[in-house]
C-alpha cells in the first residue's frame, strides 16, 4: 500500500481517522476537510479516494495479555547477553532508539543545529555526525522512515527551502494525541531578510538556551499581535551551565567596547557599517557612531587584526572584560557566610553532620583562584553562635550572643576569615561543630537575627548567605508561626498560606539587595516551616530555596540528596554584584518581569549574584508599528566574577518582522509559551487565587484556539468536529494540562502548603530545559526497551523512546521509570516475573520487593547495568544541581506513593483533574 502523502497534490495532509477507520483529507491552506480528495495522478483516475493503509496503531492499545505461564521463556532464553529481555507477553514491538538525549543533549545539538534552522522549521540536513531529528513534516502521524542525509540535502535544495519562512501546518488536537518526542524538536526556524547580519557565523543569533522569545517571528503592530492571543515574551538563562561538548562563552579581553551613543547597545552581528568602516549604525536606534580606534587593533600580537573575526561581530552570547568605568568600586571577593541551626530537631536529623561534612568536603570546590574568598560561619538556636578562627592556628573559640533584640558582632575581627589563610582551623571547626551541640535539647530558632548578623559581617562586601534551617523561625524579628491549617486547603483562603506571613522578610530581603547580598535557602522541617514567606529571600536577592520535608541523614538517600545538591551549589560558579537590563528595536518595550530579582528602575533588574541555570520571563509590549525588516533583544549583564573580573555577558537575538497572521502562528515557540504561563499563573495564585490562576490559563488555551479558529481554519466561527491548532503548539494544551495538574497550582485539599510553596519557587526559576520535564515527565518502559538502549551511543546513554503519559502503556508484567526532573519512579508490575525482579533488585519474588525511597544496586548482569545506567543519564542530563529521590513503586504497594506516581501521567483522570481528552473536549465545547 502507497503512504497518502505520496499520492496527494500539493497544499494537501492526510489524517487517519481511528473511528471510521479511513483517512480525513484536510486542505492545508483554508482548512477544509473531505474524505475524498481529488488524486494528482492519472493511473487512479483522477477522483477515486487513494488506496492507503491506515499507520499502525501505536497509541490504541488492546486489552493487555497478562503475564502468565510460560511468560518468562522468552527472558530466560535470551541467548545475547545484550538483547532485551522482553520480560512482557507478547515480544515487544521494535522501538525506533532514541539517539539522543531528551532535553540537554538535544540542547547541545542547538549550536551544531543553529545554522540549519535558517532554512526553516522543517528545512535542512543534519550536521554530520548529529542524530536525524524528528523534523519532517510527517513527523508524528505513524512512523517514517527518514532518508539517507545526502537525499535530505538534496532535496530541499531544489526546494529552495532556504528562502522560506516557517510553513503553517495545522493539527487536529481531537485526532493527534500528544508525542512526547515533539518536545525535543528545536524551535521554530529564524527565517531573517538576507544580510541581516554582517558575520556568517552559524552563532549569529543566541542559542534557545540562552534566549528565547515567545514568537520567532515579531508582529508589526500591537493589534495584530492581540488578534494571535500569544503573548509574546522573552525566556532568559544568561548564566547557563556549560556540559561536555558545549561551546564556552567567547571572551573579548581587549576592554575595548563599542556602544550606541543613543540607546547604549552593544555592538552586534546585526549592526551595519557604514563610512567606509569607520563608523557604524545600530541596529536599535538606527544612530550612527564611531568605530573605536582600537577595534581592528590585536593587542595581543601588537600588530592590526582582523576587524571581521572579533567574537563580538560572529557571537550572538559574548562577554566583554570590563574598563573601570564599569566598576563603582573595585571588585570585591566572593563571600560565603553560612548560617548553621543547631536546635535538638535540626541535630537529631543529622543534617548539622551532614552539612558540616559536605561542607569540609568541598572547600577545595569553593571558587577562590585568586585566594581571595571569605567564609563565616554563625550557628544559631535560641542565641546565636559566632565562630573565631585566627589566621596560621588550628584553634578556634565559640562567642554567644544571647541578646537577640539589638543583634551585635561579638568581636570586630577573625569572625569573617579568609578560606586559603585560616583553612586549617576552619577545618577543625568544621570536624567539630556537630559534636559541640551534639546534646543540644534547645527547642527554637532564631532565624532572623542569624540573617541580620551575617548581614552585619559582609554589608560593606556583599556575598552569598547560606541558610540550613530545621525548624519554624520563633524568635526575634522574623518569628513566625504556623498558619497550617487543614480546614482551608481547597479553599478560595488557601492562597493566602502562599502569601508572606511577615514583612520582615521582604524588607530584609531588598535591604540585602542594596548591599549585594543574595540569600540562598535550605530548609529541612518535618513540620510545618512556612516555606513561602522564607522563600521571599530568595526570590528578591536572586538566590535559590532547596527543600528536603522531612530530612533524615539516617537514610542514605536523603543524605546523598542533600549532600550532592549543597555540594553543587558550594561549587557553583557565581556571578557577583550583576545588574541586568533588556533593550529591544524601536516601539518594543519590557514591560513585566518575572523571576528572582528585585526591579530597581523602571527595567533595571538588581542581582547580587547570579546563580546558574536560573530562568527570567520577561513580557514585551508593541508601542507602535514596527517598520523594520526585523528586531533586535538584546540582553546585558553586568557582573563581577567570583574570581574578581568585572565582566558584562551580552545577549542578542535578531527575529523577523511580520504583518502576516499565520506567520505568527508558525513562529510560536511552545516551551517558551509554557515557560511564560507557568510564571504568570504562580504570580496570579499569589496576587489572587490559585483559583483565578487555573481560570486564567484555561482561558488563555481557550483564547488562542479561538483566533486561530477564526482566522486560520475554513469552519471559523462556526461548529466544527475539528480543535485546529498550529502544528508547533501541538503540544500547548498538554503541558498547559501538566501546569493545572502540577503541585504548585492544582486543585486540592491534600498538598500542605509548603510543598506547594516549594513547587512554585520551582516553576519560576527552573529553565526551560528542566521545566518542562516537570511539567510534562518522561515515561519508559524499561522491560522491552530496544537491545541498544541503556548502552554507550556517540551521544553518551542511549535512552528508551518515551512513552504518552497515560496509564494504558502499564503492563502488569513490566518495569517502568517515570521521573519529573525532581523525582524518579520506578514501577514494578505485580505479575513481574522472579527473574526481573532478581536482575534488576537481587531479590527472589515481587512479594520480597519493598516500595519506598531506595538506592538501586548495580548487578552483574547486563540488564541491570542497562537499567542502572538509564538512571543515571536520567539525573546527569538535566541542567540544574537537583539529584532526584528514586522510589520504588509496586502497582498494588501503599497507595500514597502509587497516587503520585500515577499523579505524574496527566494524560489520565486524576481525582477532580480531567484526563487529557476530557480537557481537550472542554477546550472544544469552550472554542
Amino acid at each position: 500500500m502507497a503512504s497518502p502523502s505520496q499520492q496527494l497534490p500539493p497544499g494537501w495532509a492526510a489524517e487517519w481517522d481511528p473511528n471510521a477507520q479511513r483517512y480525513l483529507f484536510i486542505e492545508r491552506e483554508t482548512g477544509r476537510s473531505q474524505w475524498e480528495v481529488p488524486i494528482a495522478n492519472p493511473e487512479l483516475g483522477g477522483m477515486s479516494p487513494p488506496s492507503v493503509s491506515p499507520p499502525p496503531a501505536t497509541n490504541h492499545h488492546g486489552k493487555r495479555r497478562q503475564y502468565a505461564a510460560g511468560q518468562t521463556q522468552a527472558y530466560y532464553g535470551t541467548p545475547d547477553a545484550l538483547a532485551a529481555p522482553s520480560y512482557g507477553a507478547a515480544a515487544p514491538q521494535p522501538q525506533p532508539a532514541q539517539l539522543f538525549t531528551p532535553g540537554l543533549a538535544a540542547e547541545n545539538q542547538f549550536q551544531q543545529q543553529q545554522a540549519h534552522q535558517q532554512q526553516g522549521y522543517y528545512g535542512g540536513a543534519p550536521a554530520p555526525g548529529e542524530p536525524e531529528y524528528i523534523n519532517a513534516p510527517g513527523f508524528g502521524q505513524g512512523p517514517a522512515i527518514a532518508p539517507p542525509t545526502s537525499a535530505l540535502a538534496d532535496q530541499f535544495s531544489q526546494m529552495n527551502v532556504g528562502q522560506q519562512r516557517p510553513t503553517l501546518f495545522t493539527a487536529n488536537l481531537l485526532a493527534s494525541p500528544p508525542d512526547p518526542r515533539e518536545l525535543f524538536r528545536p524551535p521554530p526556524g529564524i527565517c531573517l531578510p538576507p544580510n541581516a547580519s554582517i558575520s556568517p557565523s552559524p552563532y549569529a543569533n543566541a542559542d534557545p538556551s540562552y534566549q528565547r522569545c515567545t514568537l520567532n517571528a515579531i508582529p508589526v503592530s500591537s493589534s495584530l499581535l492581540n488578534k494571535s492571543k500569544v503573548p509574546l515574551a522573552l525566556i532568559l538563562c544568561p548564566y547557563r551551565s556549560l556540559k561536555e561538548g558545549d561551546d564556552p562563552v567567547p571572551l573579548v579581553t581587549d576592554t575595548v567596547i563599542a556602544r550606541c551613543r543613543r540607546c547604549r547597545t552593544y555592538i552586534n552581528p546585526y549592526v551595519q557599517f557604514i563610512d567606509g568602516g569607520n563608523r557604524w549604525r545600530c541596529c536599535m536606534c538606527n544612530m550612527s557612531n564611531e568605530v573605536p580606534q582600537l577595534f581592528d587593533w590585536d593587542q595581543v600580537r601588537n600588530q592590526p587584526g582582523d576587524r571581521w573575526a572579533r567574537a563580538e561581530l560572529n557571537h550572538a552570547v559574548v562577554e566583554f572584560v570590563a574598563p573601570t568605568e564599569y566598576m563603582v568600586r573595585p571588585p570585591q571577593p566572593a563571600v560565603y557566610i553560612f548560617l548553621i541551626d543547631v536546635s535538638h530537631s535540626a541535630v537529631q536529623s543529622g543534617m548539622v553532620a551532614t552539612a558540616t561534612r559536605t561542607l569540609l568536603e568541598n572547600l577545595d570546590r569553593i571558587p577562590n583562584e585568586d585566594s581571595r574568598t571569605k567564609v563565616a560561619i554563625v550557628a544559631f538556636d535560641v542565641s546565636l553562635y559566632f565562630f573565631s578562627m585566627p589566621p596560621g592556628s588550628t584553634e578556634s573559640s565559640m562567642l554567644v550572643v544571647s541578646d537577640l533584640d539589638d543583634v551585635f558582632l561579638p568581636k570586630p575581627t577573625d569572625l569573617l576569615v579568609n578560606l586559603a589563610e585560616a583553612r586549617a582551623s576552619l577545618e577543625s571547626l568544621l570536624g567539630r561543630l556537630s559534636e559541640m551541640f551534639q546534646e543540644n535539647h534547645t527547642i527554637g530558632s532564631a532565624l532572623g537575627p542569624a540573617l541580620q548578623a551575617g548581614f552585619k559581617l559582609m554589608a560593606p562586601i556583599g556575598g552569598k548567605i547560606m541558610v540550613l534551617s530545621a525548624s519554624l523561625p520563633s524568635l526575634g524579628a522574623g518569628a513566625l508561626k504556623n498558619r497550617e491549617d487543614p480546614k482551608i486547603l481547597g479553599t478560595s483562603k488557601e492562597s493566602g498560606l502562599l502569601q508572606s506571613a511577615s514583612p520582615f522578610y521582604k524588607t530584609f530581603a531588598i535591604e540585602c539587595s542594596r548591599a549585594q547580598v543574595s540569600v540562598d535557602m535550605f530548609l529541612f522541617s518535618a513540620a510545618y516551616q512556612d516555606v513561602a514567606t522564607l522563600a521571599c529571600l530568595p526570590h528578591y536577592t536572586s538566590g535559590q530555596t532547596y527543600f528536603y520535608p522531612a530530612f533524615n541523614a539516617s537514610r542514605t538517600e536523603d543524605a546523598v540528596k542533600f549532600a550532592h545538591e549543597f555540594g553543587e551549589v558550594l561549587a557553583m560558579p557565581i556571578m557577583l554584584e550583576a545588574v541586568m537590563r533588556v533593550r529591544a528595536s524601536k516601539n518594543l518595550r519590557m514591560s513585566s518581569f518575572h523571576g528572582n530579582f528585585f526591579v530597581r528602575s523602571t527595567d533595571l533588574l538588581a542581582m547580587p549574584a547570579v546563580p546558574q541555570d536560573q530562568s527570567y520571563a520577561i513580557e514585551v509590549t508593541i508601542e507602535d508599528t514596527i517598520t523594520s525588516p526585523f528586531v533586535v533583544f538584546q540582553t546585558a549583564v553586568l557582573h563581577t566574577t567570583c574570581y574578581g573580573e568585572r565582566r558584562i555577558r551580552v545577549v542578542t537575538t535578531a527575529l523577523p518582522t511580520t504583518n502576516n497572521l499565520s506567520e505568527v502562528f508558525a513562529s510560536a515557540d511552545q516551551i517558551a509559551l509554557a515557560t511564560l504561563l507557568a510564571n504568570k499563573a504562580v504570580e496570579r495564585s499569589i496576587t489572587h487565587k490559585l483559583e483565578d490562576a487555573r481560570d486564567a490559563l484555561f482561558g488563555k488555551m481557550v483564547e488562542i484556539l479561538q483566533a486561530y479558529k477564526a482566522s486560520m481554519t475554513a469552519a471559523g466561527a462556526g461548529a466544527s468536529a475539528q480543535l485546529a491548532i498550529a502544528e508547533n503548539l501541538k503540544l500547548l494544551p498538554v503541558l498547559v494540562l501538566g501546569l493545572l495538574k502540577n503541585v504548585g497550582i492544582r486543585q486540592s485539599a491534600q498538598i500542605p502548603p509548603d510543598l506547594r510553596a516549594y513547587s512554585q519557587a520551582l516553576l519560576t526559576s527552573l529553565p526551560s530545559q528542566l521545566l518542562m520535564p516537570y511539567l510534562y515527565p518522561t515515561f519508559y518502559s524499561l522491560h522491552n526497551m530496544p537491545p541498544e538502549c541503556g548502552t554507550v551511543g556517540d551521544h553518551g546513554v542511549i535512552l528508551p523512546p518515551p512513552l504518552p503519559l497515560t496509564s494504558e502503556h502499564l503492563e502488569r508484567h513490566g518495569l517502568f521509570l517515570i521521573e519529573d526532573g525532581q523525582t524518579i519512579f520506578l514501577w514494578v508490575g505485580r505479575d513481574a516475573v522472579p527473574q526481573l525482579i532478581m536482575d534488576v533488585f537481587n531479590l527472589p519474588s515481587y512479594e520480597v520487593l519493598r516500595g519506598g525511597k531506595t538506592t538501586l544496586p548495580v548487578l552483574d548482569n547486563p540488564f541491570s547495568q542497562r537499567v542502572n545506567a538509564v538512571i543515571q543519564k536520567t539525573r546527569e542530563m538535566r541542567r540544574g544541581v537537583y539529584y532526584p529521590h528514586l522510589y520504588i513503586v509496586k502497582e498494588d504497594g501503599e497507595p500514597p506513593l502509587r497516587l503520585w506516581a500515577l499523579s505524574c501521567l496527566i494524560q489520565d483522570r486524576a481525582d477532580v483533574l480531567p484526563s487529557y481528552q476530557q480537557f481537550v473536549s472542554q477546550l472544544r465545547d469552550k472554542v
